[in-house]
């Protein structure tokens, strides 16, 4: 059946996408889970009216709930940390009903904590004047000082490398570019040899190394062939993507061109989170400025090489950062995560070989390209090459952005680069709700880089960095890592919908105390985190035991009152 939807959504087209009329339908009451919106969609689409309402349904900005909601405040795991959203959603009622406020995870404002969104506006740290000027709509000096799209006095922004290459200056349109012209002429064996120099692993998470997946998809054959970036991966903690958007999306659009160009696509389709409204208008912005300047469209400098690219806006769906979800939710279909094999380079969307690569992979090619592979291999560790964007959240001194070498101590990163810790803190978490908790005693022995925290029993993921203070319960994070995933679980899966649903029960009878008999048996909670880790379908499921079993290892003593026996 999918196959079919996918070959129907193909006949419309990007242009005439399904998921955008979903989208266009929410903007007048915040749903479009109605009868008439529904099958609307469905008949637009060639389906029946239960198809196009199971993908409506799903959205967090889509669905039935978000009706009337005018504020949304933060419930990600940086925010939770920072301890500041229970105060935030109690001064906010006071100018808005109860009923018109809503969650949304991961405004990208780590940095801060007290983040919302109101009237497509991201907003974080906000006094109660300041709130109170937000919801009225009067102050245009609030307003103004509150532009996310120029978030350097935000938050540092940093670089210990000799030579930025992720956060160097922007030198304008035709400067940057002309390395793409010059790599025009050498041709795509040659940029073959320049990936494979390079060395470069996908910066989503997984470290899948570049040259294989782009020249996977170069040899499948295909008329039609596409390039999709996954800016939709929306891990708390991690604004890395953010900051590429707004301050650097030349970098990630170049290297959407190049990737087209190498594989034979003709086009490009960045899919931007909802929760980062700014990102979607600056990088449709850039895309304008390309497509005056001649830098896209047709016969790009002559070569004979056509390339356009377009925006998709999410909907509130932490599983479309899963490149599979990904493209069903662009094809108009529940984003739900398919089977793989066959990988997306062969069969990705609508079916036509794709190539998926996040948003950090994508700003590396500008350096590969003007420097040459070898050269930017010389940058980072043998197996981890390049640079890696870290970010940290409000509970550093110096919260911020920061690029550094592969292979940086990670104590670097702590205590130099983000000055250590303003509040006595006992862990940290790498990369998203899926990354493992790191006891402060543990930083000392990491290094930033795949290998350095996969050998340790952690996972590097994004490197967005959310540090749990001493003074908050790990049983109460080990619930809200349970919660998070049962929320944003696609529901295809029974280990990662069900198995995150019964962990989040058993913590909470443990948390809630009414009886010794609520304790947890230590050999269940193993037992299901094993059943998520190794049966899930994709890294939501699979994922979320890592953490957990950290917790359960490093906090044992904090963590055995809540346990019937004792923990391993």
């Amino acid at each position: 059946m999918s196959k079919n939807l996918s070959a129907l959504s193909f006949r419309k087209g990007l242009e005439n996408n399904v998921f955008n009329r979903m989208v266009d339908a929410a903007a007048a009451d915040g749903t479009a889970e109605t009868p008439e919106a529904v099958h609307a969609i469905a008949e637009h689409h060639l389906v029946g009216d239960a198809i196009s309402l199971g993908a409506v349904s799903f959205y967090d900005f889509l669905k039935k709930g978000n009706a009337g909601k005018k504020v949304f405040v933060c419930n990600g795991s940086a925010c939770l940390l920072a301890g500041t959203q229970k105060k935030l959603h109690s001064d906010l009622t006071k100018h808005f009903k109860e009923d018109e406020i809503g969650h949304i995870c991961c405004l990208g404002r780590c940095h801060q904590g007290g983040a919302f969104q109101h009237d497509g506006k991201n907003y974080s740290g906000q006094s109660e004047e300041q709130l109170q000027a937000v919801a009225q709509n009067s102050s245009s000096a609030v307003s103004q000082s509150l532009r996310p799209a120029d978030p350097t006095d935000r938050y540092t922004i940093g670089c210990n490398l000799p030579e930025p290459m992720l956060t160097a200056p922007f030198p304008g349109i035709e400067k940057y570019y002309a390395s793409l012209q010059a790599l025009f002429a050498k041709g795509q064996d040659a940029l073959l040899v320049e990936l494979k120099d390079s060395k470069l692993r996908g910066r989503g998470g997984a470290g899948f190394p570049l040259h294989f997946k782009w020249q996977s998809c170069r040899e499948v054959p295909g008329a039609v062939k596409y390039i999709v970036c996954n800016a939709d991966e929306g891990d708390p903690g991690a604004y890395i993507d953010k900051y590429l958007m707004e301050q650097r999306p030349h970098s990630v659009l170049l290297g959407m061109i190049v990737a087209g160009w190498f594989a034979g696509a003709a086009t490009g389709v960045l899919y931007i989170r909802a929760e980062y409204p700014d990102s979607v208008r600056i990088i449709s912005e850039a895309i304008a400025d390309l497509k005056k300047a001649g830098f896209i469209g047709k016969n790009i400098f002559g070569s004979g090489f056509d390339f356009d690219l377009k925006v998709i806006k999410g909907a509130g769906a932490y599983i479309c950062g899963e490149e599979t979800a990904l493209l069903a939710s662009i094809e108009g279909q529940r984003p739900e995560v398919r089977v793989r094999p066959p990988f997306p380079t062969v069969e990705g969307l609508f079916r036509k070989p794709t190539i998926v690569n996040n948003v950090e992979t994508f700003a590396n090619l500008h350096s590969i390209i003007t420097l040459g592979g070898k050269t930017y291999a010389k940058t980072g560790t043998e197996q981890s090459s390049g640079p890696k964007l870290v970010s940290l959240d409000s509970n550093f001194k110096k919260p911020g952005l920061y690029e550094v070498a592969m292979g940086t101590p990670l104590t670097k990163v702590v205590n130099e680069l983000g000055g250590g810790f303003k509040v006595p803190v006992k862990a940290i978490q790498v990369g998203g709700p899926l990354g493992g908790i790191v006891p402060v005693s543990k930083i000392g022995e990491l290094t930033v880089d795949f290998e350095s925290f996969k050998n340790a029993g952690f996972l590097l993921g994004h490197a967005g960095v959310v540090s749990i203070p001493e003074s908050f319960p790990m049983i109460e994070y080990i619930e809200h890592l349970f919660q998070f995933t049962a929320d944003e679980s696609c529901g295809k899966c029974f280990p990662c919908r069900l198995g995150s649903t019964r962990g989040q029960e058993l913590v909470a009878k443990a948390r809630s105390g009414t009886c010794n008999g609520d304790r947890i048996d230590p050999e269940l909670m193993t037992d299901l985190l094993d059943t998520m880790e190794i049966t899930s379908l994709c890294a939501l499921g699979g994922g979320v035991p890592l953490p957990i079993k950290n917790a359960l290892r490093y906090f044992k003593d904090e963590l055995q009152p809540y346990f019937n026996s004792s923990l391993a």
